[in-house]
């Protein structure tokens, strides 16, 4: 009895070890997985993160090959804020799909969103003129960003209170390894049979893993006991009421949190959108770059600064989400200021500065999104979130376009339209801490 004991207690022990070894798809780089985090919730991880990889390769696509894409749709330079701010206001109509997964489940919203923003990406590839792109993105941003704001709820919902904060940091930056893989595709744009159509093309990639996603990807245990208590409603219209219960609970037990979430993450989506948005379109107009000298930089030094996401869940998890956003949030203008004011030779450090404290700022507020609101209203949250960061960003970018009157304007506003985050850094402090608490102890059930 004693012998089978001590084989129990060995076995038990190399699954712990096991846990706190990295699988394959964590670089080293990233960090290691905490010592008591189940196998389970790795795998989990690394399947929701596969399908956000995909996400973020279509929207790395238009940062990167803006240029191209203007030439070849005939927009002119003045025009390029506006054009952008279409494709990312495109994807409002995730609002009123983002609340089913608080009625059907995370699961099945999830893995409808991965197939629709596949095709979406697909399709754009065959554009013909601007309004064909922005219609063609309207449908692919709609579904990446209801897919994003569910991925979150998967891990925030499943991992224990103590490392919540590592596993949204550890899927932002997992995840951001498709911006990488979409820049690297970029450089050989000029190569490519079909310019920057030919990037489009691979966006279909997620069909063929969706076999792969359905067997491996299961509903939250929180969704589950949630739903299996809920009074199940038959019809058409009372299944549309259900559909938008969520928003209402949150208008009236959540107004406080769910107003400082939508300012907190339009707001400093205004600041950070327009940065992004021109990284590549001002390497390769202002400082005559090559395509490939671009990818080199978002690839190798992006790299180094996805890490940004793991050590932000990491601190925030040790001190707290409002002290580590403010600190990410108030240095970002400063940073910016930076890239597009320095020298050439400083961009590529200046551009790791960039990704580290975006994606930090990002996790942060992603985190409190998730964590601040019931199971009921877990999904709606992440989805004002993401309105909230679709608004910001296409505001933004229209205000870009706005102060800049002749060529040479737009870079020179660009840092002055990206000192909108210390707004949000300060109103970050304001939030209740989150930090090591169970979720039914942040926010009651409503």
């Amino acid at each position: 009895m004693a012998v089978e004991v001590s084989r129990a207690g060995e076995a038990t022990e190399r699954r712990k070890t096991r846990w706190g070894e990295n699988p394959w798809w964590i670089p080293p780089f990233l960090g290691h997985v905490p010592d008591n985090i189940e196998q389970r919730l790795v795998d989990l991880l690394g399947f929701v993160a596969l399908a956000l990889l995909f996400e973020n390769y279509d929207f790395s696509l238009l940062n990167a090959a803006l240029k191209h894409i203007a030439h070849d749709l005939n927009i002119a330079e003045n025009d390029l804020g506006y054009f952008t701010s279409m494709v990312r206001l495109g994807a409002l109509p995730a609002f009123a799909l983002i609340p089913a997964a608080d009625y059907i489940g995370r699961r099945r919203l999830f893995l409808a969103s991965v197939v629709g923003l596949s095709v979406g990406t697909f399709v754009t590839a065959f554009s013909q003129t601007p309004a064909q792109f922005v219609l063609c993105q309207i449908v692919t941003r709609t579904f990446m960003l209801t897919a994003a704001s569910v991925a979150f709820v998967f891990v925030t919902e499943e991992y224990p209170a103590e490392h919540r904060g590592w596993g949204i940091g550890m899927l932002a930056a997992i995840a951001s390894t498709g911006y990488g893989l979409g820049a690297l595709l970029f450089a050989a744009v000029d190569s490519l049979p079909w310019g920057w159509r030919s990037l489009y093309f691979i966006g279909l990639t997620p069909v063929l893993f969706l076999p792969f996603f359905r067997r491996n990807i299961n509903e939250t245990k929180r969704f589950t006991d949630h739903d299996s208590k809920r009074v199940h409603v038959a019809g058409v219209r009372a299944a549309l009421l259900a559909w938008f219960r969520p928003l209402l609970a949150l208008a009236q037990h959540n107004r406080a949190r769910v107003v400082g979430i939508v300012v907190v993450g339009g707001v400093g989506s205004f600041g950070e959108a327009v940065v992004h948005a021109f990284i590549g379109y001002f390497v390769l107009t202002v400082h005559g770059w090559q395509p490939w000298q671009y990818s080199i930089m978002v690839v190798v030094c992006g790299a180094v600064g996805i890490g940004g996401g793991v050590v932000a869940g990491r601190l925030a998890d040790t001190f707290g989400r409002r002290a580590i956003g403010f600190a990410f949030l108030a240095a970002f203008p400063l940073i910016s200021w930076a890239f597009f004011r320095g020298p050439s030779w400083s961009l590529p450090i200046v551009w790791i500065a960039i990704v580290f404290a975006t994606m930090a700022s990002n996790v942060i507020v992603r985190a409190l999104s998730t964590e601040l609101f019931p199971t009921s209203q877990r999904a709606t949250s992440a989805g004002m979130l993401s309105l909230a960061e679709t608004v910001g960003a296409g505001v933004g970018l229209v205000t870009l376009s706005w102060l800049s009157h002749q060529r040479g304007d737009l870079v020179t506003m660009l840092p002055v339209v990206a000192s909108a985050t210390l707004i949000s850094a300060f109103l970050l402090l304001l939030f209740p801490e989150t930090k090591k608490a169970e979720l039914e102890s942040i926010s009651r059930e409503s």
